[in-house]
């Protein structure tokens, strides 16, 4: 087969990464102007440097608070749903249960509905159900992190299983013969294994509670409140402060790109492994 021109694929994408950056690039130009210049004519090569939006944004306790309770949150849910995933999809993979895959698409469904039909039975069970004397979930970092799970914990389980059905059962069946107990199997021979699925799931899954706002924005009010609803407050009826959020905006981005730069090498890996069985 003939291949392209390189020259021309060079181009493609040089564009396409163009595409994707300029937003970011411009989101950083805007955060660091000053009100002022802001409704100017723009420039799009950035000539001076406005910090103070950086400073306010840093310097004031109650966006560190929510940018406390967003870490929490991503991090409890991640580590929560890749971890309860990992062990169904062992489960739901190793044994020969009945009715498994109309488990597997029940699950999903959770994913398939749009989160606000799950606002009014989910504040219900916070505000109601899930009581104890003075103590509701409403409001609570604990109480987002299982709200979160509604959504991610289907999401990783689906993501978990071409990694799990990708690993022999016949390395399992040696480890037993072998005389190791199931805890060794899963945690010696599975999980060494699954490393690279498990770190996909993890960075999707914190990225999906990371980026969250409605529910975020519904079921919290202060104490748990998060750094993505937290931009809502500098839209008020006497304007809008674009550079106090662009600045926000460009916090919430080195999170993730931390997260990222960890995991990126058993991101390919992660994405592919199970993809195709002999």
């Amino acid at each position: 087969m003939k291949k392209g021109n390189p020259w021309l694929r060079t181009l493609f994408w040089i564009f396409i990464s163009f595409l994707t950056l300029f937003p970011i690039y411009w989101l950083f130009v805007i955060s660091v102007k000053p009100a002022v210049d802001l409704f100017s004519t723009p420039d799009i090569i950035l000539k001076s440097a406005y910090w103070q939006n950086y400073v306010d944004v840093w310097t004031d306790r109650t966006l560190r608070g929510y940018m406390l309770n967003s870490l929490i949150i991503s991090s409890g849910n991640a580590l929560l749903c890749t971890g309860l995933g990992f062990f169904a999809c062992y489960a739901l993979t190793r044994f020969d249960l009945g009715g498994k895959e109309s488990i597997f698409f029940w699950t999903i469904t959770n994913r398939m509905a749009p989160p606000a039909v799950f606002l009014l039975p989910l504040f219900l069970l916070m505000t109601q159900v899930y009581r104890v004397g003075d103590f509701t979930l409403l409001d609570t970092r604990i109480g987002m992190i299982l709200v979160y799970c509604t959504f991610n914990l289907p999401f990783a389980i689906w993501t978990l299983r071409p990694t799990l059905d990708g690993i022999p059962r016949e390395l399992d069946e040696a480890a037993y013969v072998d005389g190791a107990s199931s805890w060794k199997v899963i945690s010696e021979v599975v999980f060494p294994l699954c490393r690279p699925g498990l770190a996909v799931t993890l960075i999707l899954t914190w990225v999906f509670a990371w980026n969250e706002y409605l529910l975020a924005a519904t079921l919290t009010n202060f104490n748990a409140r998060t750094l993505t609803t937290g931009l809502s407050e500098y839209v008020t009826t006497t304007g809008t402060e674009w550079g106090i959020m662009a600045a926000i905006s460009v916090f919430t981005l080195i999170p993730a790109l931390i997260v990222f730069t960890m995991v990126q090498r058993h991101i390919v890996t992660g994405l592919t492994f199970g993809a195709v069985k002999g």
